[in-house]
């Protein structure tokens, strides 16, 4: 019971999230050159350097797709993740003043960076509209799955954040653990490469990583125009569902001694 009596306190402090997601777009950008260009240029350069790198190079299989256009639609949705638990994590810590002196839900900062970064997603993805267009990439009726996807994605994100944002409290370490983990996080997920290429005597154990479905479910319905793997999906969706509970268990019964330890 006590779960959702902390979800209705967070729904009624919604406004809240959004006005410091947008405030943390800003805070972000603020005294830049390309400002919220940022959004598109970090991803769009970075497929850049992987497709140089991975496709001129290495020659990595990309399942007949174009590498730019197969890397860059997996890039999107992962720096989405990423950038969510990269400033989630010590957002506490960097918000001290506030914590200490207003009472709100305290999780209402973590998930504003998740807020924050889905802004960039939002950016980003409409340069992948593009690139679908300009690769005559035919849009199918699995696109509207999108959501679903979103959805799993961000559960994960905020399960990851609440936990690890309450631990970077007690523990100020814990957001250069996380930064480390989310780098080498990426290469165990089917950004630079296909799932394709996984030995099949591994996929179980390599899609137990809930990234890997999720981002391979962003590469199917957008361009390779396929249903996701269902198996696969529902497993990433469990994993996440669980790492969410658990994380904002954890978030709330640590909530009580932030103030003291901050």
């Amino acid at each position: 019971m006590s779960f959702f009596r902390n979800v209705r306190e967070l729904i009624r402090y919604r406004e809240l999230v959004f006005m410091w997601s947008a405030r943390s777009v800003k805070v972000r950008y603020k005294q830049t050159l390309l400002g919220i260009l940022w959004a598109i240029f970090r991803p769009f350069a970075t497929m850049v350097v992987f497709t140089v790198i991975f496709s001129k190079f290495f020659q990595v299989p990309s399942e007949g797709i174009p590498y730019p256009i197969f890397s860059y639609s997996a890039l999107v949705p992962w720096m989405f993740f990423a950038t969510s638990i990269t400033t989630g994590v010590p957002s506490l810590v960097y918000n001290i003043g506030i914590v200490t002196k207003i009472y709100f839900p305290r999780e209402v900062i973590p998930l504003s960076s998740i807020g924050a970064a889905f802004v960039d997603f939002v950016i980003a993805f409409i340069i992948l509209i593009g690139m679908m267009i300009f690769y005559h990439v035919a849009i199918t009726l699995w696109i509207f799955l999108l959501p679903v996807l979103i959805v799993i994605q961000v559960m994960l994100a905020m399960g990851i954040s609440l936990f690890a944002s309450a631990a970077n409290v007690f523990y100020r370490d814990v957001r250069f653990i996380f930064e480390v983990g989310v780098q080498l996080w990426m290469y165990l997920s089917p950004v630079i490469y296909s799932v394709e290429t996984v030995p099949q005597k591994f996929i179980w154990l390599y899609m137990a990583n809930p990234m890997a479905p999720i981002i391979d479910s962003y590469r199917r319905i957008l361009i390779a125009g396929q249903p996701p793997q269902w198996k696969f999906l529902i497993m990433a969706a469990s994993i996440s569902l669980v790492i969410f509970l658990g994380g904002y268990s954890y978030f709330k019964k640590m909530e009580e001694k932030f103030a003291d330890i901050i």
